[in-house]
């Protein structure tokens, strides 16, 4: 077949958006799921057409789904999520004790290797795996009893782990990055973690270069270079080249170093795409011009790119897990907004349009290049 598949959650249903590899003429399929928020949709690497869904209301809570027909057809998988170990108690920022609580699924991350391995990030901040395709799941509660738990505070969406990183040369190491608590990493599956923040220096924690404290929003690897990690923080984008044991500030020349969003372009692990939002206060592009810019040097030195993106009354924000890149050549990149709209650049970047408008709110963009 040939082309990409843009999986795409919004407050109100999931969409498939698909094309073929020229990706001028795209097919969207949906809402799946409608009325639902859908915070995650995530496909397999190993079973081109798996794809998983997480979905949530107030009402009837949380919901994990999965198609093995790239979305045609969905079925309910295993919400039984076991939890281990004693459930910590966090000490929120007037000291008072808040017991831990499963709220929704921010994030899903099937294996790089396994076709019925998948992992799911929660809040509060908890780190699950599947091994049976999502039927049923169990904790990974070294994460939730490393001795700093009782610490971690929520940001402004939550005390939610949002990105989960696996190391595509040894399934044993991972990064995981909660809000507001930073980043920690395991070398042993998922038993034992360590913070993984050094470097890091945060304005508003009583410590600013704490072990921990720290709002990471998103970080995002090549798999040929996965020592190399990119990072957008709350303000900086930021650097590791050695899996985040040390970090190092590359915002450079951007107009404004906060955002949500950072990813790595398929083919060159030094070109490297953000979109600054104006303020932690005011959460849409400077001028309300909608811009995303690029690195090809690591970082530092940045470009916009705005040829195809409205450059007039863009108020609009990029959600932390609503940029992707597929890995045909030239990259495909994509953008959703929390206006309803997908931008889709299919020549690495340097030209944009829409492939759909009007969606509910965007809450995240994810893409398979397909067989």
């Amino acid at each position: 077949m040939g082309g990409v598949r843009v999986l795409v959650g919004t407050a109100k249903g999931a969409f498939v958006l698909t094309s073929d590899d020229g990706r001028t003429d795209w097919e969207v399929d949906g809402p799946h799921f409608g009325g639902w928020e859908v915070y995650h949709l995530a496909g397999s690497p190993v079973h081109p057409d798996r794809i998983y869904a997480s979905q949530s209301t107030s009402w009837f809570g949380q919901l994990i789904q999965r198609s093995d027909d790239g979305g045609k057809t969905w079925e309910p998988v295993g919400n039984e999520f076991t939890y281990h170990g004693v459930p910590g108690t966090h000490q929120w920022y007037d000291g008072t004790p808040h017991p831990w609580d499963f709220a929704r699924v921010w994030h899903l991350a099937p294996s790089l290797t396994e076709a019925d391995t998948v992992y799911a990030g929660v809040e509060d901040a908890a780190l699950f795996k599947s091994t049976d395709g999502g039927k049923s799941w169990d904790e990974l509660s070294g994460l939730r009893e490393h001795s700093t738990g009782s610490s971690w505070q929520p940001g402004a969406g939550g005390l939610c782990l949002h990105t989960i990183i696996q190391h595509p040369e040894d399934t044993d190491r991972m990064l995981v990055a909660i809000s507001a608590a930073g980043v920690f990493r395991t070398h042993d599956g998922g038993a034992t973690w360590q913070p993984a923040n050094k470097g890091l220096m945060s304005d508003g924690i009583p410590d600013p270069d704490a072990e921990i404290g720290h709002c990471v929003h998103k970080l995002a690897i090549h798999p040929s270079r996965p020592e190399t990690v990119f990072m957008q923080k709350h303000w900086d984008v930021m650097r590791s080249d050695d899996f985040g044991g040390t970090w190092t500030e590359v915002s450079g020349n951007l107009p404004t170093d906060f955002g949500f969003v950072v990813g790595v372009n398929a083919h060159d692990p030094d070109t490297v795409y953000v979109v600054p939002i104006k303020s932690d206060s005011e959460h849409y592009p400077i001028s309300g011009a909608l811009q995303v810019f690029r690195t090809r040097t690591g970082g530092n030195e940045w470009e916009p790119l705005t040829k195809g993106l409205p450059q007039d009354n863009a108020y609009v924000n990029v959600l932390r897990d609503c940029l992707a890149i597929d890995a045909l050549d030239p990259c495909g990149v994509y953008v959703g907004t929390t206006s309803g709209d997908v931008f889709a650049s299919a020549d690495d970047g340097d030209s944009w349009g829409p492939i759909v408008r009007g969606l509910p709110r965007v809450m995240s963009v994810e893409v398979q290049t397909l067989p």
